[in-house]
């Protein structure tokens, strides 16, 4: 009995033990397997280039005596991404790394152009868990002694390559490091990862940095962080690993957000305005989502890095100067074009030249850096509030344009930054709440002068806290850099030439063409020229010269209307009939009136006649105009049945007598280019919506229902037509919301609300003839205001009414006077 009880416990201890040893044998089996895959992953088709081939390494580059051996950036992507985003980011900051860069995709995957790795064994599924990893034992066994750092990247991020060598020198990467953004996962997700409540991971989208000792300490248990996934996220994954193996947590610092960083718009990210903080401090940016982007916000990077080269060239230059009288640089020197080569300057004159002029360049910012002659040379300012303010416009208030509101905002930026600089140290911050006021003028030698009144909070946070409204006055000074020539080389000009003489040829042949059979251009849309007129005899012919030259005798496809005021119209009918008669084929029509003047009266009844089609384009224009055949043009283009109105900015004449010039205003000039189109001679009148060209079906619809009658004599109507479609306009805008869930069959009728908008633009083929203007002292309040604006406007330049008014001694004695009594009283 104890024998045979003997015998069944050696049974089951042989029993156990080999159960024991399978469990082991199949451990080291399942181990094997897992590494067996890692090396089948890493295995290299002959017919393909070896790891160092793809990313462009010598075997002589090492650490050690390489300046480009620092990083190595694995970044992931997938066979349908490789000629979108992977390509995108190659041409932007891949060729700009620091080290090397190689993207990582499925089997198979290859690129003739970009350095491709195709893991083998491993897809493009998502979430890329094996992809990660196996990109991580590769960089492990091909570079893991080439390279101090490595980074494991989407291809959807943007990299900072200038900004990320100076994050990394600054760092020793002979120590474990795990760097990127710390996350926990979502609210979501937080408690569902398997993480400890201490510990974290690196999140993959804005990019995950390893030293080579962290990569040298995990990557040899990758098989076993493979084989135990306890989620989805293959960068919680890594983070495990590394945390298991290596036995540091991803960093915690606060600062990452910013450095490494991720915006959680998604598809919508970095699509709008790049001129953000975010995008100024980070190294990289996440994501960006289509190739286009990465590309745009590429060429953001490097005008950012553009005026950075242009402020040390510009710093260079004032140490130049500074030193001249040391470096023996004179100071009268003339070469300004840094394209010369110093090879091409003659010997003899080698000591008197050299890039640029320093002594222009290298003047330290100050207020008085141009010196002017005379009165003439004088630099107007401009007021700057909520509006612009400036007595070189022809309205003297002005909404501030984008531009100068970008620019300030630079200003503002830029000022505040170096205000901030040592905030964290001094235990304070001051932040910019608006401009007050303040001037502005352009040096077109030197730069953008500024003088700024601005309004700060100022908070302290150590010791005693506190929060005060502070002004502080600021003189800015932006400079202009120097002349930049870029020189084509011979093969582009013979292209660009070869180019431009085939179009050439093309345009003439297409022209010859259609002059002789009109068949390769539809025929345009007919322009009506709708004239009211009452008198003025003189100026009406040479309108109709005018008229004659550039519509009837170029065959431009017009009319003419005339609604004719007064009693006695004799004289206004022969000129008529003798145009008729000399164009026998063309429609010449007037209608005659014999109460008091009224525009709104004429284009109403013009608009309403059956001289007028409905898909014609009615041209209301005024006598005291004359017009070109681009002007018609431009009244074709920006006319658009049922969707635009065109109110061209016409250029109205100065008075001619007063420049002592004979000018345009007699009757035998019938064409706008006898008139110089300079501020000196006229303005572009930005209020006057007189001129106008709009399809009769337009004008005549319900909403619109033509002109006011009830307005008599000079002006106001043109306003209130004008108000009458931006009104209509902004109805219709609204219906158009309301439309969009109509059903099919209304798609008809929601076609005739289309919006009806109002396209303005200067037009320096229709000008005004300068004529004396008599305000009627019997008009309306408001037309009387407006015709007198409109005579003192007409009179001359702001310039001309300075040197009239300098030029008189008595004036000059009254501000001699009154100069010389503020400063007694004072």
């Amino acid at each position: 009995m104890l024998q045979h009880t003997m015998t069944k416990r050696k049974t089951l201890i042989i029993a156990c033990f080999g159960i024991a040893l399978g469990l082991c044998i199949g451990t080291v089996l399942k181990n094997y397997r897992a590494l067996e895959i890692v090396k089948r992953c890493s295995i290299r088709p002959t017919n393909q280039k070896t790891p160092h081939e793809i990313i462009g390494l010598n075997d002589e580059d090492t650490i050690q005596n390489s300046q480009r051996n620092l990083v190595f950036v694995g970044v992931m992507t997938a066979k349908n991404f490789i000629e979108g985003r992977a390509r995108a980011v190659y041409d932007t900051w891949g060729k700009e790394v620091p080290g090397r860069i190689a993207f990582f995709s499925s089997e198979g995957s290859y690129s003739d152009e970009l350095p491709v790795v195709g893991l083998k064994n491993v897809d493009d599924r998502y979430p890329p868990q094996k992809k990660s990893f196996m990109m991580l034992y590769y960089m492990y066994e091909h570079f893991i002694d080439r390279f101090e750092w490595f980074i494991r990247a989407d291809d959807d991020v943007y990299m900072e390559p200038d900004k990320l060598e100076r994050f990394l020198r600054s760092i020793d990467s002979s120590k474990p490091q795990f760097i990127g953004q710390a996350g926990q996962g979502n609210s979501e997700e937080f408690g569902l990862l398997s993480l400890e409540f201490d510990e974290n991971f690196c999140m993959g989208g804005p990019g995950v940095i390893l030293s080579s000792e962290t990569l040298r300490r995990v990557a040899p248990h990758i098989p076993t962080c493979l084989k135990n996934l306890y989620s989805t996220h293959e960068d919680v994954e890594v983070g495990r690993c590394v945390q298991k193996f290596a036995g540091i947590p991803c960093t915690w610092n606060y600062e990452m957000q910013y450095i490494l960083r991720h915006n959680s718009s998604g598809r919508n990210a970095y699509t709008g305005k790049l001129k953000r903080k975010e995008i100024h401090n980070a190294i990289t940016l996440h994501p960006i989502k289509q190739a286009p982007l990465m590309y745009r916000l590429h060429s953001y990077i490097q005008g950012i890095k553009a005026d950075e080269l242009r402020q040390e060239s510009m710093l260079l230059h004032r140490d130049i100067r500074n030193m001249a009288k040391y470096l023996d640089v004179p100071d009268d020197s003339t070469n300004m074009l840094p394209s010369v080569s110093p090879a091409a300057v003659p010997h003899s004159d080698t000591g008197k030249r050299h890039f640029e002029d320093h002594n222009i360049l290298g003047i330290s910012p100050e207020l008085n850096k141009f010196v002017p002659g005379s009165t003439s040379e004088l630099l107007d300012w401009s007021f700057i509030a909520r509006s612009l303010y400036s007595v070189g416009a022809s309205n003297p208030k002005q909404k501030i344009d984008s531009a100068m509101r970008e620019g300030l905002e630079d200003v503002f930026t830029e000022v505040m930054e170096n205000i901030n600089y040592y905030s964290r140290q001094r235990g304070r911050i001051i932040e910019f709440r608006e401009l007050l006021y303040g001037y502005q003028r352009l040096d077109a030698l030197h730069g953008q002068d500024l003088i700024l009144d601005l309004l700060l909070t100022y908070k302290k946070y150590r010791g005693k806290k506190m929060t005060v409204a502070v002004r502080r006055h600021l003189y800015v000074q932006r400079a202009f850099t120097g002349i930049f020539v870029k020189e084509l080389d011979e093969d582009f000009y013979n292209v660009t030439l070869q180019q431009s003489l085939l179009g050439s040829l093309l345009h003439s042949g297409i022209a010859r063409l259609n002059s002789h059979f009109k068949l390769l251009a539809p025929t345009p849309d007919k322009i009506v020229m709708v004239l009211p007129i009452a008198g003025r005899l003189a100026t009406f012919e040479r309108f109709l010269r005018n008229y004659e030259r550039v519509c009837l005798q170029a065959d431009q496809h017009c009319e003419l209307l005339v609604v004719i005021f007064g009693q006695e119209l004799s004289a206004h009918l022969e000129l008529l009939r003798q145009l008729r008669k000399r164009h026998i084929y063309k429609q010449i029509n007037y209608i005659k009136r014999s109460d008091e003047f009224s525009r709104g009266v004429a284009l109403d009844m013009a608009a309403r006649s059956s001289y007028i089609e409905p898909q014609d384009i009615m041209l209301f224009i005024d006598v005291d105009m004359l017009f070109g055949v681009q002007t018609l043009e431009r009244v074709r283009m920006h006319t658009q049945r049922g969707r635009q109105v065109y109110l061209p900015i016409v250029f109205s004449q100065y008075d001619p007598k007063r420049h002592g010039e004979r000018g345009a205003s007699s009757s035998s000039s019938s064409s706008s280019e006898d008139i110089p189109i300079d501020d000196e001679h006229g303005y572009f009148r930005q209020f006057g919506f007189g001129i106008c060209a709009i399809y009769k079906s337009d004008i005549l619809d319900e909403d619109i229902d033509g002109f006011d009658k009830d307005i008599t004599g000079w002006g106001l109507e043109d306003v209130k037509f004008l108000e009458k479609i931006v009104r209509v306009g902004t109805r219709q805008r609204g219906f158009l919301v309301n439309t969009a869930e109509l059903p099919q069959d209304y798609n008809e009728a929601a076609e005739q609300w289309r919006r009806l908008s109002v396209f303005r633009a200067p037009d320096p083929t229709l000008v005004h003839v300068y004529h004396d203007i008599n305000c009627d002292v019997s008009l309306d309040a408001p037309q009387y205001n407006m015709c007198l604006g409109t005579k003192a406007n007409s009179l001359g330049s702001t310039r001309l009414m300075e040197l009239l008014f300098f030029n008189n001694p008595k004036n000059v004695d009254f501000i001699t006077d009154l100069n010389r009594h503020k400063l007694q009283t004072s």
